[in-house]
């Protein structure tokens, strides 16, 4: 087992950090791509290693395409590989053969794909094998499980010979990421009838056009950043962050408006963001419905903050990389706080939080378990902007944010 001590900076900074590119929008425009016959020219694609297993599994021929751990990879490619007839086996690691795809497949299925489950019912490993005649272009979906599942379905229904209509049941969670998967189809020619109202998408047969698409820095990987401001000591601190949009595609951009209230301002300048100290709120409540990746990050600094927060549309956290409600639960109790579940799968409160100043209630320095989680790394990084803190195997950042520690090694001493 490797870990990282990263040790509590003393002072204020100052720093530029150039973040890595949005993963989120490097998918769908490396499915985009492929749809166009590989014919757009994409820029700032990110570094994460899902956008590389993406790349390399577009690129293979091999007749099992084995994703990792890359949730987004998974259910994308199981709807181009099928929509292109081809083909393949669709497996990855151990979790990943845990997580549910069961309401994709049925929903291609159901289109006119022949694609069979090779041990569990509703779970990878999968045998693609191939598309036949468009049996329906109506699909009913439901709409609080995954936006991913829907966004693999949008995407390919140009290249469906009836197109595709889509009506969304029940309640709808991340809503964000799936205008993000219209925006950037729109971006390549393609006209998407989005009806919120009636919960209705709808794609006419249609060819996407060649594009040049550049990239945005990613939000999700921006928010570890904001967190680190929220529990500097200094009230002069200071992090510009490079590469994001005001107006941007990303749900996570939400960041802005959640750490407004937690002590971050954020002023736009011509080369991204910059990020400074204010005095929090005393209180905190929000809906993560449409941005649950931001849920772990926004919990270490209620805990650090010693600002009691209620959170809610935190559900689809059980199903990520990890059950991140659990270790959620398990990490913070190490820094003195508790993840309460105070309304069965709905909703959640921080509170008994750490205070540096009057001791910790925990012996030694924490050593915070990740569970094969990018996430849980670096939310609790910024730990150390409070006291010294020990991540454990902390190399599985390089799922979505690989350089994130030689960025963070730039304010704090990490051995």
């Amino acid at each position: 087992m490797t870990q990282y001590h990263i040790r509590k900076p003393e002072g204020k900074f100052n720093e530029r950090i150039a973040l890595a590119s949005s993963k989120s929008e490097s998918n769908r425009a490396l499915i985009i791509h492929a749809l166009t016959g590989f014919k757009n020219e994409l820029q700032n694609l990110s570094s994460a290693r899902d956008t590389q297993t993406m790349i390399r599994l577009l690129a293979s021929d091999e007749p099992t395409a084995d994703v990792l751990d890359a949730g987004t990879t998974m259910r994308f490619l199981t709807a181009y590989f099928s929509v292109t007839n081809q083909s393949r086996v669709m497996t990855g690691t151990a979790r990943m053969c845990e997580r549910p795809i069961g309401l994709l497949v049925e929903a291609l299925n159901e289109l006119g794909a022949d694609i069979e489950y090779l041990d569990r019912e509703g779970y990878p490993p999968l045998k693609i094998k191939g598309f036949g005649p468009q049996k329906t272009d109506k699909i009913r979906i439901r709409g609080d499980v995954s936006s991913q599942y829907i966004s693999a379905l949008l995407m390919i229904a140009p290249r469906l010979e009836k197109g595709l209509e889509i009506e969304l049941l029940g309640e709808m969670g991340s809503v964000p990421y799936i205008t993000m998967t219209i925006r950037q189809m729109e971006a390549s020619g393609v006209e998407v009838s989005a009806d919120w109202g009636n919960k209705k998408l709808q794609v006419k047969p249609q060819a996407y056009r060649p594009v040049t698409y550049k990239i945005e820095s990613d939000w999700s990987g921006a928010s570890y950043w904001y967190s680190v401001v929220a529990l500097a000591d200094h009230p002069d601190t200071k992090i510009e962050l490079l590469g994001l949009k005001q107006n941007s595609l990303q749900g996570d951009s939400a960041i802005v408006d959640i750490m407004a209230q937690l002590g971050v301002k954020s002023t736009y300048t011509e080369e991204g963001v910059l990020l400074e100290k204010i005095s929090p709120a005393e209180t905190f409540a929000w809906d993560f419905s449409n941005c649950p990746d931001l849920t772990q990050t926004v919990a270490v600094v209620l805990a650090g903050l010693q600002i009691e927060g209620e959170l809610t549309g935190i559900e689809s956290l059980k199903i990520k990389e990890t059950d991140r409600v659990l270790a959620l639960q398990n990490e913070l109790k190490k820094i003195g706080a508790e993840l309460i579940e105070t309304e069965p799968n709905h909703k959640y409160k921080v509170t008994g939080f750490f205070d540096p100043a009057a001791g910790i209630p925990v012996a030694g320095i924490p050593a915070i378990d990740t569970y094969d989680d990018h996430r849980m790394a670096m939310a609790f990084a910024p730990v150390a902007m409070r006291r010294d803190v020990i991540i454990k195997e902390p190399g599985v950042v390089a799922k979505s944010y690989p350089s994130f520690w030689e960025d963070l090694g730039k304010i704090a001493e990490i051995n």
